[in-house]
């Protein structure tokens, strides 16, 4: 992970932030430190993506998924994720990460997390994601009963993310995926 050290602050101050749902939104103030930016003066595009890893770990551990995560020893995996950039964030300048679950479908949880500044969203981006144990992957129903959760009844995956998903999956580890353009 890039960003390592605001990765080890984040897991010992979070916990002194107050607690969340799951289905709440995290934010987290951040500013666009020198090891963010590339040469054009603005956080990189692969960037965000290590960014985003920040607020998702802040939700996790402020609704106590982190603790149920770390007793069973699941780990975080992304399968899928897309963004969209609408202005930059620029060096030094002070935004907030938001971070909510958008839906949840037979396999994953999906995060939209979003990249604020002045009031104004500059960056978006979905991840779809799983737990894994070392049997496999954790099903969501699991996670839930771990929890002590319902999906809310307003909590519907839009249509166009399941889309998304389907149409940009690849197969399952357990299955070929030979490298043939097409």
């Amino acid at each position: 992970m890039h960003v390592l050290f605001r990765l080890l602050l984040l897991l010992a101050t979070a916990g002194k932030r107050p607690k969340l749902s799951m289905f709440e939104t995290s934010s987290v103030p951040m500013r666009a430190l020198i090891t963010d930016i590339d040469v054009a003066g603005h956080i990189n595009n692969g960037m965000y993506f290590s960014l985003f890893d920040l607020g998702r770990f802040d939700l996790m551990v402020r609704a106590g998924v982190w603790d149920v995560m770390k007793k069973n020893k699941w780990t975080p995996v992304v399968q899928a994720e897309t963004i969209t950039f609408r202005k930059s964030v620029v060096f030094n300048q002070k935004f907030t990460q938001e971070t909510r679950i958008l839906g949840m479908d037979e396999k994953c949880i999906y995060f939209e997390q979003r990249m604020v500044a002045d009031g104004e969203i500059y960056v978006q981006a979905t991840m779809a994601t799983r737990l894994l144990s070392k049997k496999g992957p954790v099903s969501n129903e699991e996670i839930l009963a771990m929890m002590g959760v319902e999906v809310p009844a307003d909590l519907v995956l839009p249509d166009w993310v399941a889309r998304w998903r389907e149409d940009t999956a690849l197969p399952g580890a357990r299955k070929p995926a030979p490298h043939l353009w097409l």
